[in-house]
């Protein structure tokens, strides 16, 4: 009676160390597998991967895209402007036995990564490059964070500098020269157009010099639009040649 009790003992370990041997993988994981503490050449994966311990061990690694928020981080741009700035780091792991063998954790180090890089990138430019030139800074922290994580199997695919917080006597004075700007807009149009108005006025004036008759014609276009209008008062402009033979006249 001992001895069955030892046996189906034994059957019942043997059955759940088979079961702990079964390691059921998604599509978008991998196992990187180490024999007696040796990395396998290969990944495995995905579906059933067995796994025998202690002589063998696995580590799971997922492949999607992992998205990383880095923090804010103080800058002094070139012009000496201080500035918090904050951005997006999208990767994925490329090599998984690499990601496992070459650094401790991969995801701390391309965090840390991330923060050294944005800090030394943006801290060699001036606030106007940050603020107006911000595609072509995220492509440039995009091949530097790419090229230094490619060892750790890594692919860096985009970065994306999310905020730029400004100290608020930079904003005042940011405000000040945009209304500024504004302003000398307004006033190079307004002089552009009275310079337009006055060339077609004198281009106007010479036309009527050559034509007396159209000094006429625009007197009686004058009198029509004022009789369309709803006016308790009509003034009826004299045209002036009739005034100057009125005055020969009585002279």
């Amino acid at each position: 009676m001992d001895s069955n009790m030892v046996w189906l003992f034994g059957v019942a370990v043997l059955l759940l160390y088979l079961w702990g041997t079964i390691n059921i993988l998604k599509e978008y994981e991998r196992a990187v597998v180490f024999r007696l503490g040796r990395l396998l050449p290969e990944a495995k994966g995905p579906g059933i991967v067995l796994i025998f311990y202690p002589v063998y061990r696995m580590v799971r690694v997922s492949l999607r895209t992992i998205t990383l928020d880095v923090p804010p981080q103080d800058i002094i741009t070139r012009d000496n402007v201080s500035v918090k700035v904050n951005a997006i780091v999208y990767f994925r792991v490329m090599n998984a036995p690499r990601a496992i063998v070459e650094v401790e954790n991969y995801l701390y180090a391309t965090s840390q990564l991330a923060q050294t890089t944005l800090r030394s990138v943006l801290g060699e430019v001036e606030l106007d490059d940050l603020l107006s030139r911000r595609e072509k800074l995220n492509i440039k922290l995009q091949e530097i964070l790419d090229q230094q994580t490619d060892a750790w199997g890594i692919k860096v695919s985009l970065v994306e500098v999310k905020q730029v917080d400004l100290p608020q006597e930079m904003q005042r004075a940011m405000a000040k020269q945009a209304e500024a700007e504004r302003e000398k807009r307004a006033k190079i149009i307004h002089a552009d157009g009275e310079f337009q108005a006055s060339t077609k006025l004198a281009e106007a004036a010479a036309v009527i010099s050559k034509e007396p008759m159209a000094l006429q014609l625009r007197y009686l276009q004058t009198l029509a639009q004022i009789g369309v209008e709803n006016n308790t008062t009509v003034i009826f402009p004299i045209p002036i040649d009739i005034i100057q033979s009125w005055i020969k006249g009585k002279s």
